[in-house]
């Protein structure tokens, strides 16, 4: 099974800390779209802050899905996200 359906075998048995993982990367992109910020852009707002990170970098955590709490608040700051619930995030199972 794993075999010849290696994507649905990854769903069935992630971890909750994989889980988590996802819905935040899914959670940080979908800020991004709904105000039309891209890696660069993103780049750009935290810089402002004095928080240096390249448009590549910031593409690599995205795309690993594997960034600190602190990237992931910093970067809500930097776009305007003053309000998260929690639950959003860890209950985003789609």
């Amino acid at each position: 099974f794993a075999t010849e359906h290696p994507k649905l075998y990854r769903l069935l048995f992630m971890t909750e800390k994989q889980r988590i993982g996802r819905n935040l990367k899914r959670y940080l992109k979908s800020e991004m779209v709904k105000r039309g910020i891209s890696g660069e852009d993103l780049a750009e707002l935290l810089s402002r802050n004095g928080n240096e990170y390249s448009r590549s970098s910031i593409y690599s955590k995205m795309s690993r899905g594997t960034f600190s709490a602190t990237f992931f608040v910093q970067s809500l700051l930097a776009m305007g996200c003053d309000n998260v619930n929690i639950n959003d995030i860890v209950s985003n199972e789609k």
